[in-house]
């Protein structure tokens, strides 16, 4: 394999700057001419969302310049338009040549769980107001007990431990997926103990009339005939990848569902030098954790194949794994390698207390 010659380095396009995005940036800044596209003007650590939505007083802890990511690379504030295995053609219409690309644009959610504000302050705005509605409302109704949903209940019952919140899942239990049946009954017992109303089995027989976030109280009716009455809702469901800017060669690797296919080593499917990960790929799960391991492969593959030097290697997906916490201090999880479920002590001290702030500020360079 051919080393690069010192005196010339490669472009490695990166496309989205979210969790795996600015890793793999980051990690091929000193052997490539990297260029990261991205649309908003900040980092969103949507991890932290649900918590600067009952706490606004973290949304600037959450959005994160890009100034300080890169040392000689740079930052394409535009969205990509279109691309295709040698070029990214970005909404201002300029095109950016590549040897190496990497789709990291993620996925789209229904807000709070994310924002599709291309500024911060736009975003800091809606949160905010939400944030108004919602201390103002006594009844929260929760669409989804998935881990958005029943974070979000937790987070509402720590700050406001006297609202009702109602979490409806049309599934007959809480947290869909690969986990223990311990962990779900432990997280059912906390939401019991923080009086959290579960309403399963049974969906809506119509959308509430206002729009998610939003102060109006209404009520509803499920299939099963409960109604349900609530001062605000929000919809915690509805993952849905952006991938609609593939091109030419890059879009038959899209599948019906919006996902790109990729071979073990995170290349595109078809292809040598374009590679993809996180949310948009079809090894799952969409969780950020998953995105940054994704990312370490993706970089590594790439600097061996620009240096000589090394493996190109397959990606090895992890267990099921997750990290719910209930507030800063309720919680519960399963980790890699531990047959018991981890109670509330432990996810408040990996998660639920700092919200995992501090690592995304480093890669950034940012004061937490």
């Amino acid at each position: 394999m051919k080393t690069i010659a010192p005196d010339w380095q490669p472009t490695v396009a990166v496309i989205g700057g979210g969790y795996g995005g600015i890793r793999v940036a980051k990690a091929l800044d000193d052997v490539a001419d990297v260029v990261l596209v991205e649309p908003k003007d900040a980092f969103v650590h949507n991890v932290a969302a649900l918590r600067a939505l009952v706490d606004p007083a973290w949304l600037p802890r959450i959005f994160m310049p890009y100034d300080n990511l890169l040392t000689r690379g740079r930052v394409v504030r535009d969205r990509a338009a279109a691309v295709d295995s040698k070029r990214v053609i970005v909404g201002s219409g300029e095109e950016i040549a590549a040897d190496y690309i990497v789709l990291a644009t993620g996925s789209a959610y229904p807000f709070p769980g994310k924002t599709d504000a291309t500024e911060a302050e736009v975003a800091h705005e809606r949160y905010r107001s939400s944030h108004r509605a919602l201390a103002d409302a006594g009844r929260v109704l929760l669409l989804g007990a998935g881990p958005v949903g029943l974070e979000l209940a937790g987070e509402i019952k720590a700050v406001w431990p006297g609202k009702h919140v109602t979490l409806l899942d049309t599934a007959d239990d809480i947290l869909a997926g690969p986990f223990m049946p311990e962990l779900r009954a432990e997280l059912r017992g906390q939401l019991e103990d923080l009086g959290v109303e579960l309403l399963l089995g049974s969906a809506l027989r119509e959308a509430p009339p206002t729009e998610p976030g939003t102060a109006g109280t209404f009520t509803v009716t499920t299939e099963a005939g409960t109604e349900v009455t609530a001062d605000i809702w929000y919809r915690c469901y509805g993952t849905r990848p952006i991938t609609g800017y593939l091109a030419d060669d890059l879009a038959p690797a899209r599948t019906a569902g919006h996902l790109i296919e990729v071979t073990p080593e995170l290349r595109v499917l078809g292809q040598e030098t374009v590679f993809a990960l996180g949310d948009i790929i079809t090894v799952g799960p969409p969780m950020a954790g998953f995105a940054g391991h994704q990312a370490e492969v993706v970089a590594g593959n790439i600097r061996a194949l620009i240096t000589g030097e090394g493996e190109v290697r397959a990606y090895e997906p992890m267990p099921p794994v997750i990290v719910v916490p209930l507030g800063p201090e309720r919680g519960a999880g399963q980790l890699p390698g531990q047959d018991a479920v981890v109670g509330s002590a432990v996810i408040a001290d990996i998660k639920g207390r700092s919200m995992l702030v501090g690592p995304l500020a480093e890669i950034l360079g940012v004061a937490e």
